[in-house]
């Protein structure tokens, strides 16, 4: 939510429900100054007639205020010109009441006898409080108006980046599915015992992508032990000895990323990276965290296979990864590819600062 400043406020609110506002304005203003000029007793007729008629005399410079001084002068930031304005606003209608208002109800009301409800002094004093309280109340409508449609615009675009993310997290590659259903097959005919331990670890890994990660964040433990079922795993189908190198320095297992961030670079590693038979396609990661500093570094080999942004890899692209990024951690990560003939590294930093 952006900076509620003063100019953001007058900027945003404009007018709202004018006819509401007004009614509930006026009226207010009609009991109070009826019990003023009434000098707190029961009002009677001439009271009435006098207090509509100020009121209708007070709407001019009360609309000349919130229809043009505030939105042309206030709401711009032309502070000192809108405060000039302003006490010549009220000014002249002080003095235009002193000299006219009470001499205008006499002719219109000649049955009447309108008594001196104010002193010259009393006006300028009833023409300042009235201006300033009904700016107030103008004001305190904006901010009431401005609050509540930006907490429905927040809601609504949380409402979105949860879809978004919810989406973006739901994407499981399938081939990985089906791969991993053809190794377990591989190990069933081959009536290897290594069999158990692979379901074991594919289910780790599916209830993790379907049920654990259903949240905000997860701890580097959790999102650590996923990746080591997956390598794990992922040993039962290349036949290769010692493929991964994982560096882990954590200071704090308990720090909190986004769920299932990490994986599908690994994912990618294996896919464009390996062969099975070539030994020397090591992958190599490094993750680190400390303090609010989080960091991961994945190196694998580039034989060839074209690695871009618009590679739709294991169901959950580079570029979905960049936009998972920039909507979980907004103007706190940093996402870098290097990408040479012989390699093909993805480096993530993190600055959470919740932490």
């Amino acid at each position: 939510m952006q900076h509620l400043s003063f100019n953001t406020l007058i900027k945003k609110s404009d007018y709202h429900r004018p006819l509401l506002f007004n009614s509930v304005l006026w009226l207010l203003a009609f009991v109070i100054l009826l019990f003023i000029f009434s000098k707190g007793n029961t009002p009677i007729k001439v009271d009435y007639i006098y207090t509509v008629a100020f009121l209708l005399f007070m709407a001019i410079p009360v609309s000349i205020n919130f229809y043009i001084l505030i939105p042309k002068f206030l709401k711009l930031e032309k502070y000192i010109a809108y405060v000039s304005l302003f006490i010549l606003n009220l000014l002249l209608f002080s003095i235009l009441s002193s000299l006219f208002f009470q001499a205008s109800l006499d002719t219109l009301f000649p049955n009447f006898f309108f008594i001196s409800y104010l002193s010259k002094t009393n006006s300028y004093v009833i023409f300042s409080i009235f201006l300033v309280a009904t700016t107030l109340f103008k004001l305190a409508e904006d901010w009431f108006y401005f609050n509540t449609n930006e907490n429905k615009n927040l809601k609504l675009k949380n409402q979105h980046i949860e879809t978004q993310l919810s989406s973006l997290r739901s994407q499981m590659n399938p081939h990985f599915l089906f791969n991993s259903l053809n190794v377990i097959y591989a190990l069933a005919l081959e009536q290897k015992g290594e069999i158990t331990k692979a379901i074991v670890e594919l289910s780790d890994i599916l209830r993790y992508v379907i049920y654990d990660s259903d949240t905000k964040r997860v701890t580097l433990k959790d999102e650590i032990k996923l990746l080591q079922n997956y390598i794990a795993f992922q040993k039962h189908r290349v036949q290769v000895s010692n493929l991964v190198d994982f560096k882990i320095a954590v200071k704090n297992e308990n720090f909190k990323i986004y769920p299932m961030l990490l994986l599908p670079l690994l994912e990618n590693s294996y896919k464009y990276g390996i062969t099975n038979t070539d030994s020397s396609d090591l992958i190599q990661i490094s993750l680190s965290q400390h303090e609010n500093q989080f960091e991961f570094i994945i190196k694998n080999a580039n034989i060839g296979l074209k690695n871009n942004l618009d590679s739709d890899y294991s169901g959950v692209g580079l570029e979905n990864l960049k936009n998972n990024l920039h909507l979980v951690y907004p103007k706190k990560h940093q996402f870098s590819i290097k990408n040479t003939t012989k390699t093909f590294t993805v480096i993530i930093q993190i600055t959470d600062e919740q932490y």
